[in-house]
């Protein structure tokens, strides 16, 4: 899911000072301080030039020869030989620099140049190369990191940028409503109606529940103790006056009633998901008030509410396999998605990087799989990827989940009636399994144990084919000739199930990847050349059904539907000589279900979501344009994320048409003002194809979040608009044919839905201790006044006439500033946090 990208570095040595060969690895590396700068881009956008600086701070001259420097870029580097440096690929993302024959040692105080050629615009700081450590040429298996690396904020540079005045225009079309008019709830439910008067949970209060609700009157007891230190008496009795009643009716399934009166709270179902629905409705609705911790009396107003969920896959995708998240941070994420009514975690847990799991009798699979550092050969552990550094005892280069940790995270889960679907990435993605059992492999073969050895082998080890994968790697591809993958893949799978039975929670489905294998796979292995003679294939093009059958062999008996990326619903074929991927039609009727990524805007593909769908796929809407959370919110250089599927901020997940995004499309993958015409000649979703649209799902890559701060900045709020989409009924303005009037109920129900988030959601959020994007200050300057304001209600922005970042002790924003020379501005929450800070002249 991810699409190349390519730079071109040249040398250029202008403040190299000459001095004598160095060589030892008696230079201490903390005192070489290097600088990534971005300087313009050239060639129309199409190229862009960045420099780095290395600055020796040292008493002592930088070596000329005997050093190697290490460095991730998650652009593709093109190989460059000069007299002065050579620039190498190792594999995927990791390049090395060595010095060449003419290279001279830096004295103190000078500095090396070079200029980078990217074959592409850089729009972010998070382009810029990380993870820099050196390497001595005497001492080949110590990486030693540099400390000393700056990414220079240069935004002036960035062309087409979004301004200060860009945002406050943007800003300026939105006049927030009258709190006191909102539903107070999100996602918002079918029926609302707001009465007057309220109840009050207190020390007295008990909850009353039906025997089959016992479990969610439990939850509820423990969360009004956590959230307010109340908790209250559970009984299965009769229901009396002035407790919560939770009582059993013959609604549908997972739909509930919620009624607020002074004498009473009263939740009914026909079943315990739709009890735990209007569990989070009324939990939800009691933070609304933000009550303080301890309050001996919490209000909630007075209420009827009709609700279901429309459509009952409301997914959230997390990757863990490229940059780890603790188990803490995921059981976090667990409680996000309750509230918001998610109900299917999406564990990606494997991927070329890293595989983060457990399998008891593999422990290779986590001793070599899950370690990241500087390697030779990746006997001992994985390359370093993503700006890992070369250091294997660091935390996040040893992380895993041990089988008792995931069997908490079922749990977990399981009390919040959210489904865990485990990713084992393949046939692609695979690197980090491949590499494992090949240590397993060696470890077996040194003892002569060769069935042993290859009993879980990956790959062809006479494979001579020659590949590059979306993210620069050339051996993450399994061979599917080998019956050993097969056993693999079965012990991975029993051991998965004897997780979930352990806790008591049934495996439904495995998600078993499929994206992204590279043109050139399998050809020039011997093994998969004779599989596809004995079995009168056309070519190796046929192995991709072939492995799918063996998937679905594998699953049928266990009773485990087969899940996986897009690709697994499709098959490549040919036209006027070039390569085509259209949807296969063998195994359009088998129970697979597909995760639906690559409709990006521009791209080509917009309609792939709906030609899968009408052709009897059941699809899960994962639309790189609108749900990949991985994205930068907008075009800045502070905004962190990718943008290859465009830029997603939060009114793009608000605005999607699950049946018809054409619609409400307003920008390609550039950010640029979509035509139409892109939509001309696109398949559009027929009435079958509505059929087989399980739901949405959101997805979260982290190759460029290594911290649960930046995790849950990129979550949140662009998750708010998400569970709003996936949750709440078709909304008018999406019905509407008249182009005006939809528009205008559109731009009605957006400023509603932003208003809610700001006054109502926002709070919640800071009682949780969420890290959600607060949004930059947009800023006009008119006649020597400076206007500002804000994204959404509920901040307060705070400004500095001297230089400095603001904080909340600092001047409060109140009007127009008329003060001179550099200001300075920036939200706050109510919590005293800040956002992004805003830099203006007056």
């Amino acid at each position: 899911m991810r699409l190349k990208k390519c730079l071109l570095i040249a040398f250029l040595l202008p403040f190299v000072a000459m001095a004598q060969k160095g060589g030892t690895t008696t230079y201490p590396v903390k005192d070489l301080h290097v600088k990534w700068t971005f300087k313009e881009h050239q060639n129309g956008n199409k190229q862009s030039l960045s420099l780095l600086t290395f600055i020796n701070k040292s008493g002592q001259p930088f070596p000329a020869t005997n050093w190697n420097l290490y460095f991730n870029s998650m652009k593709e580097i093109e190989v460059k030989t000069s007299d002065q440096l050579i620039i190498e690929q190792v594999n995927g993302d990791l390049f090395r620099i060595r010095p060449g024959k003419g290279f001279k040692a830096i004295n103190k105080g000078d500095s090396v140049v070079l200029d980078i050629v990217a074959l592409d615009e850089i729009v972010n700081f998070a382009d810029a190369p990380g993870g820099l450590y050196i390497v001595w040429d005497n001492q080949p298996d110590k990486g030693i990191k540099i400390d000393h690396y700056d990414v220079e904020p240069v935004e002036k540079y960035i062309k087409n940028v979004v301004s200060p005045l860009d945002t406050y225009n943007r800003n300026s079309k939105f006049t927030p409503k009258d709190k006191s008019t909102l539903i107070k709830l999100l996602p918002t439910p079918v029926f609302y109606e707001a009465h007057s008067g309220n109840f009050s949970v207190n020390a007295a209060t008990a909850i009353s529940s039906d025997p089959a609700f016992k479990k969610e009157a439990d939850y509820l007891s423990n969360e009004l103790f956590n959230l307010f230190k109340l908790r209250p008496a559970v009984t299965t009795g009769n229901a009396k006056e002035k407790n919560i009643q939770l009582v059993k009716t013959n609604l549908p399934d997972d739909e509930y009633q919620l009624e607020i009166t002074t004498q009473a709270i009263t939740v009914s179902a026909g079943n315990a998901t739709g009890i735990f629905y209007g569990l989070q409705s009324l939990k939800s609705l009691l933070l609304a008030n933000s009550p303080a911790k301890g309050a001996k009396n919490v209000l909630v107003s007075n209420v009827s509410i009709k609700d279901a969920p429309r459509f009952k896959y409301r997914g959230l995708m997390l990757d863990v396999a490229r940059n780890f998240h603790p188990k803490e941070e995921v059981l976090r994420i667990l409680d996000l998605m309750a509230l918001y009514k998610l109900n299917v975690f999406h564990f990606h847990i494997t991927d070329d990087e890293a595989w983060r799991i457990a399998i008891p009798g593999l422990p290779e699979l986590t001793e070599i799989g899950a370690k990241r550092g500087h390697s030779l050969t990746n006997e001992k552990s994985l390359q370093p990827t993503y700006s890992s550094g070369p250091d294997t005892s660091e935390t996040l280069n040893k992380a895993f989940y041990s089988t008792a940790d995931f069997v908490e995270i079922l749990k977990y889960a399981a009390k919040r009636h959210i489904e865990v679907i485990p990713e084992i990435e393949t046939p692609g993605h695979a690197r980090a399994a491949i590499k494992a059992m090949d240590a397993r492999y060696s470890r077996f073969m040194a003892k002569g144990m060769r069935a042993e050895a290859e009993q879980y082998l990956l790959r062809d080890i006479n494979d001579k084919s020659v590949y590059s994968s979306a993210q620069y790697w050339n051996d993450n591809i399994v061979c599917v000739a080998l019956p050993s993958l097969y056993t693999f893949l079965n012990k991975v799978t029993e051991s998965l199930q004897d997780m979930y039975r352990e806790a008591n929670v049934p495996l439904k489905t495995i998600h078993f990847g499929g994206d992204e294998v590279p043109q050139g796979v399998w050809e020039k292995s011997p093994l998969c050349l004779e599989l596809v003679k004995q079995a009168k294939m056309k070519s190796t093009d046929d192995l991709w059904s072939y492995y799918v059958s063996k998937l679905q062999d594998m699953l049928k008996p266990k009773g485990i539907v087969l899940s996986g990326w897009e690709e697994f619903g499709m098959m490549k074929t040919y036209l006027d000589g070039k390569k085509l991927m259209v949807p296969n039609p063998l195994f359009a009727n088998d129970p697979v279900q597909l995760d639906v990524w690559n409709n990006v805007i521009g791209g080509g593909t917009e309609d792939l979501p709906y030609r899968l769908a009408n052709g009897g796929y059941k699809v899960v809407l994962t639309c790189s344009s609108n749900f990949y959370l991985d994205m930068a919110y907008n075009r800045s250089l502070t905004e962190p994320g990718h943008y290859w599927a465009g830029f997603v901020n939060m009114e793009k997940l608000f605005s999607f048409i699950p049946y018809d995004y054409y619609k409400n499309a307003k920008e390609n993958n550039k950010g640029e003002p979509v035509s139409k015409s892109v939509f001309v000649g696109k398949d559009r979703l027929t009435d079958y194809g509505k059929s087989n649209i399980l739901g949405l799902k959101a997805a979260l890559w982290t190759e460029k979040i290594r911290n649960t701060e930046l995790l849950e900045f990129m979550l949140l709020p662009r998750l708010v608009g998400f569970a709003e989409r996936a949750w709440a009924a078709d909304p008018a303005w999406a019905l509407e044919k008249d182009a005006v009037k939809s528009e205008a109920a559109y731009e009605d129900s957006y400023t509603d839905f932003k208003t809610r988030v700001g006054l109502i959601e926002f709070p919640k959020l800071d009682e949780g201790g969420w890290n959600y994007r607060i949004p930059p200050v947009g800023v006009k300057v008119t006649d020597g006044e400076i206007a500002g304001n804000t994204e959404f209600p509920g901040f307060n922005i705070y400004y500095t006439t001297n230089g400095k970042e603001p904080s909340a002790k600092d001047k409060l924003y109140s009007g127009p500033i008329k003060e001179k020379g550099t200001v300075k501005l920036r939200a706050f929450n109510a919590k005293g946090r800040g956002g992004n800070t805003t830099t203006v002249q007056n």
